[in-house]
């Protein structure tokens, strides 16, 4: 089984994640902000991912430093447990649509982090889940992880369902990207030889 455990502690936060690349889906999330644990859920469902986050913030001051220490945590657990990528099929992506929103994310595991985000909120909040956090999660993911991330919007009315439709298709994207590729066996999806 291809799992880990990583923690982050600042001034500012105290996170656990504990991943198993190779769950079924299982989750337990607790960060004190309810939009993020939904989010964080659907990642796990859709990528298969056995999933326990427990963090604690300066919620006082806002949600910011929580959700991206969130993603720093996650992307150093990731790159932890995937190690030098081996027989790993490298590339992954995803549409998904929920109602009228659709969403695509292509993720490459390829040592270089990098995210090209393109998603118009249709507003500003979800609730009370400022929209914007939602790029700083994954590019404190991507910094971490070493990964290069495309995530485009292509359609939405609802910024809950314009959200969602992004974390299904991340989830969706990374379960085929870090997934075994059996004919590969321990090759290194790259010419260069390591990612």
């Amino acid at each position: 089984m291809r799992k880990g455990e990583l923690s982050r502690n600042t001034k500012e936060t105290q996170i656990t994640v504990s991943i198993n690349l190779d769950g079924t889906g299982v989750s337990e999330i607790a960060t004190g902000i309810p939009f993020l644990d939904h989010m964080l859920e659907q990642v796990a469902r859709h990528g298969l991912i056995d999933m326990v986050v427990e963090a604690k913030g300066d919620l006082e001051v806002d949600a910011h430093h929580t959700v991206e220490d969130v993603g720093i945590t996650l992307g150093k657990a990731l790159n932890k447990i995937l190690g030098d990528k081996r027989g790993l099929v490298r590339y992954g992506s995803a549409y998904v649509p929920l109602d009228e929103a659709m969403s695509r994310v292509v993720i490459d595991l390829s040592g270089r982090p990098g995210l090209f985000y393109n998603v118009s909120y249709t507003r500003a909040l979800i609730g009370s889940f400022d929209c914007d956090l939602v790029y700083e999660f994954f590019q404190g993911f991507v910094n971490q992880s070493n990964t290069t991330l495309h995530i485009d919007n292509l359609r939405g009315k609802n910024a809950h369902h314009q959200a969602e439709t992004v974390f299904k298709a991340f989830g969706r994207a990374l379960r085929v990207a870090v997934s075994r590729d059996d004919r590969a066996g321990d090759i290194i999806a790259s010419t260069k030889g390591s990612l």
